[in-house]
């Protein structure tokens, strides 16, 4: 009989986590690559609106981060057009500006030093859902990095130019990685590149099922105890540098001019 027939599920778990730490391995992608392979991720995942929508992550000093340039989409973003700008939303390096509604990313930095990456997107299904005026509802295991991890604000604030919106928006996102805005759209946080970029893709995702449950019936919960379970599984640095890293190879498949 196999010896890990007999082990406890924590002591799988437990090894299953130690083996994926030891044996699998990561790209060392710089910030910048990763911020503009981020782009290309998101924009084939269906978070492209426009010039709607904005991804940051910090750069070597803390005040002053990565964005695109306002002007483009995501599908254009390269290693070398990305900008850097400081917490007045100055350009320090690049050319061109960022979009002015980053704003409200400089309270979120400012609020939540643990957070070095942000993304702002409007995709289709978390725009519909946030038009109902609900909240997220993670009822499925592929989506509980999410559960109680998603805040809501209900009450449009209007476009998020001024000061006002991003305290409110900051404030209302508190401590968790996510927040669905009401009749506008979503927003990620990580403390890593790779992992905002996973949680965006996972949110339009559970938006997508959240109405295609809603439309056939009601939506029933998942147990506390387990919902928290999946969360610790799912969430892990190595994971998230791994299930990048997928995404990445994708990305580059279609976007070869990404990294120049």
């Amino acid at each position: 009989m196999p010896d890990s027939l007999n082990l406890s599920k924590s002591e799988l778990v437990s090894h299953a986590l130690a083996q994926m730490n030891s044996d699998l391995s990561e790209r060392s992608w710089t910030p910048r690559q990763k911020l503009a392979l981020t782009c290309r991720i998101l924009f084939d995942g269906g978070h492209d609106s426009g010039l709607a929508g904005q991804i940051s992550a910090r750069a070597e000093d803390k005040d002053t981060y990565y964005t695109q340039p306002f002007g483009h989409g995501f599908d254009e973003i390269t290693y070398s057009n990305l900008l850097l700008v400081d917490l007045d939303l100055k350009t320090i390096n690049g050319k061109g500006m960022p979009n002015p509604a980053n704003r409200f990313h400089t309270w979120i930095y400012r609020a939540r030093p643990n957070v070095n990456c942000i993304i702002h997107t409007h995709p289709v299904h978390v725009s519909a859902l946030s038009m109902l005026e609900v909240p997220l509802q993670v009822s499925h295991m592929d989506t509980c990095p999410l559960f109680n991890d998603c805040a809501f604000l209900e009450k449009w604030p209007g476009v998020p130019v001024g000061n006002e919106e991003g305290e409110i928006i900051s404030a209302a996102l508190g401590d968790k990685r996510a927040i669905l805005l009401s009749h506008h759209g979503m927003l990620v946080t990580g403390k890593t590149i790779e992992e905002a970029c996973l949680l965006a893709l996972l949110m339009e995702r559970a938006a997508r099922m959240q109405l295609t449950a809603m439309s056939a019936g009601i939506i029933k919960p998942i147990p506390q105890d387990l919902g928290e379970e999946a969360h610790r599984w799912i969430t892990t640095p190595k994971r998230h540098a791994i299930t990048f890293d997928y995404y990445a190879r994708r990305a580059l498949h279609r976007h070869s001019d990404c990294l120049d």
